[in-house]
């Protein structure tokens, strides 16, 4: 299937943009060791988002790979993994900020390396939400594509640095109109001293219509009143 449109997120970048439902996104990293963090929220009401928590306990989860649903506040289902070479998506490490960029990886400025500065995923957050209308306020915890997190039995987290092989890919599908906000920086646990240098694509391409027998429609019950509650949602503004 060919791509509608595609783009290359450089290390440190950050992206925006509003994509329609029943669309398919492709992540695919281009060198080990990627992370892309990502915000969704509903492109016609910014006061619905991803909901982590809500997403987690309907699910019986801690992490997301394809079957998973993620579910808005309003319990409707925002975008389904339908596809995933890695069996395993980070949504508890959230994203680096600058201090601890600083931190880690030495101090750097604009001013003295101009592009080529070591981006936090806060602060690119911060400017891809306001060219959307939104603000800090409307941040929220993430999810991490490509990097896996696990906790032991002590409760300690994990990170998992040969998780994420070069060429590796996932695909969401669109379940409504949302705005996508990413920052294509490091995992906050990747323990790696050197700033991680991997470029992500993003492809957008058709997807087919919802079955009776989806896959992510059918892996849990609650996917299903997810779903019900998205189509309800689209029923009653005639669309």
């Amino acid at each position: 299937m060919s791509s509608i449109w595609s783009t290359t997120v450089r290390p440190g970048g950050k992206w925006s943009g509003n994509i329609s439902r029943g669309r398919l996104l492709r992540f695919t990293a281009l060198g080990a060791g990627a992370n892309v963090s990502l915000l969704f929220y509903n492109a016609k009401d910014l006061t619905e988002r991803y909901n982590m928590p809500d997403t987690l306990k309907a699910q019986h989860t801690s992490h997301l790979t394809k079957g998973n649903v993620l579910m808005s506040d309003n319990g409707r289902s925002l975008v389904s993994i339908v596809d995933d070479q890695l069996g395993w998506h980070d949504t508890i490490c959230g994203y680096t900020s600058r201090a601890a960029t600083d931190a880690k990886y030495g101090k750097t400025t604009y001013q003295e390396l101009r592009n080529e500065w070591l981006r936090s995923g806060q602060e690119n957050f911060a400017v891809e939400l306001v060219r959307n209308g939104l603000g800090v306020r409307d941040l929220a915890p993430v999810m991490n594509l490509f990097s896996k997190v696990y906790c032991d039995e002590q409760g300690v987290m994990h990170f998992s640095p040969e998780h994420c092989q070069a060429g590796a890919a996932v695909t969401l599908r669109t379940d409504m109109d949302v705005l996508l906000v990413l920052s294509n920086t490091p995992n906050p646990l990747d323990p790696s001293g050197d700033y991680p240098s991997v470029p992500v694509q993003i492809e957008v391409l058709e997807a087919e219509a919802v079955q009776e027998d989806d896959f992510c429609l059918n892996f849990r019950p609650e996917n299903r009143r997810a779903y019900e509650n998205t189509q309800q949602y689209y029923l009653l503004q005639g669309l």
